[in-house]
């Protein structure tokens, strides 16, 4: 379906369904030690609440964008938003650690969902001069949800207790149900019939989406930037001035938000998507040689750590805008999100227990030792796939 003019509001409808698939996420680690205390047996174990919901995107990522394409995307978005309704109303009674464990296995389902057919979706819905503006806003997602979360949900958990952010997100999640369920139209994206699932095409399926140039290039950018992005949030922080932490952990994930949604726009009107994800990349690997060079200087350690954050919001609204960008088709883009999904999901899950190993072994230079690498990777393995694009043209 090739839109002439932008559906702003089903857009914005479409990032509100992912703002409550990231609170997902965001509202376990908003009252994790609230959790701690209702789940003190646990102890540690309390983390893979957290990290649950993204092993299912690990697991089922890539296939999670063939289903979406065999089921039809509004009947699948709307139900995931319902699922997740649901799955959060029973939370809110706060039952047992292994039945908790066990609804955010099946959350992790409704999350998947979400994150593969709405952006699909909101290419769909965008003019081809607004998928840069639109496809950035969507990859906000993330940022503006855990800002929103810690925001107005902390307070409520403090007065009320963690049951009543679970309810307040179900009644968000039912909320955006409804409204996609009226404005979403039917047959947006023409589902095709397609032979039945096996488990022998569904790994051809896999292989056959990370062996395309175009609809892997976004995921592969991607894990990247996801190994990075959160490991670097958790911990630069804590490497700061004492003075300047709780400035340095506000700032950094509102300076990538600002600058995806700005910068990042307004690039993308001049340079593709793919080297906007490398000018990012680059620019980051210079400000980490500089982080080494002035370990010692705290001051310029903080601005050094939001500045890196900013760039990285250029990495995060290229890698989305790089979807539509490289692939024409709804069916390629689809399997290009449930790729992104999938391995932004690896990154996330394994960058920050790497990370805390190399700041174990070499405080500050060791976030330059794991990050530095990973850029240079970023670049160049956007730098690979462009140029087997170029030879196929030929």
């Amino acid at each position: 379906m090739t839109q002439t003019r932008t559906h702003f509001w089903l857009v914005l409808a479409l990032w509100g369904a992912g703002l409550g698939a990231a609170a997902q996420f965001a509202k376990i680690s908003v009252m994790f030690t609230a959790l701690g205390v209702i789940y003190p047996s646990v102890g540690p174990g309390i983390g893979l609440m957290v990290s649950l919901v993204g092993v299912v995107g690990i697991v089922f990522g890539a296939t999670a964008g063939v289903l979406v394409q065999r089921i039809g995307y509004r009947r699948v978005l709307v139900s995931a938003m319902v699922l997740g309704a649901v799955i959060s109303a029973y939370q809110s009674t706060l039952p047992p650690f292994a039945l908790m464990m066990v609804s955010r296995a099946i959350e992790g389902m409704s999350h998947l969902a979400v994150v593969v057919a709405a952006p699909t979706l909101i290419a769909e819905a965008s003019a081809k001069r607004h998928q840069a503006l639109t496809m950035t806003l969507w990859a906000s997602f993330f940022g503006v949800s855990f800002s929103m979360v810690a925001w107005l949900g902390l307070p409520l958990v403090e007065d009320r207790g963690p049951q009543a952010l679970f309810a307040a997100h179900s009644v968000y999640m039912a909320v955006f149900a409804a409204i996609l369920w009226v404005i979403l139209p039917r047959g947006m994206v023409r589902v095709v019939p397609s032979a039945p699932l096996t488990l022998s095409g569904l790994i051809a399926q896999h292989v056959a989406i990370y062996r395309s140039d175009r609809v892997a290039a976004p995921a592969i950018g991607f894990m990247f930037y996801t190994l990075m992005y959160v490991a670097l949030l958790t911990f630069l922080p804590q490497l700061v001035d004492p003075g300047a932490r709780a400035f340095v952990a506000t700032a950094m994930p509102l300076a990538s938000i600002a600058v995806s949604l700005t910068l990042g726009v307004y690039a993308l009107r001049y340079i593709s998507a793919v080297t906007l994800a490398q000018t990012g990349f680059g620019c980051a690997a210079v400000l980490l040689v500089l982080l080494w060079a002035f370990a010692d200087f705290g001051a310029v350690v903080a601005v050094l750590a939001i500045l890196i954050a900013a760039l990285f919001g250029l990495v995060q609204g290229a890698s989305f805008a790089a979807i539509p960008e490289l692939n024409a088709n709804a069916d390629a883009r689809a399997r290009a999100a449930g790729a992104v999904a999938q391995l932004g999901n690896v990154g996330t899950t394994c960058g920050t227990p790497v990370l805390a190993l190399f700041i174990a072994g070499a405080g500050l230079h060791g976030v330059v030792l794991f990050a530095l690498p990973l850029c240079l990777c970023g670049v160049l393995a956007h730098e690979w796939l462009k140029r087997r694009r170029a030879r196929q043209r030929f």
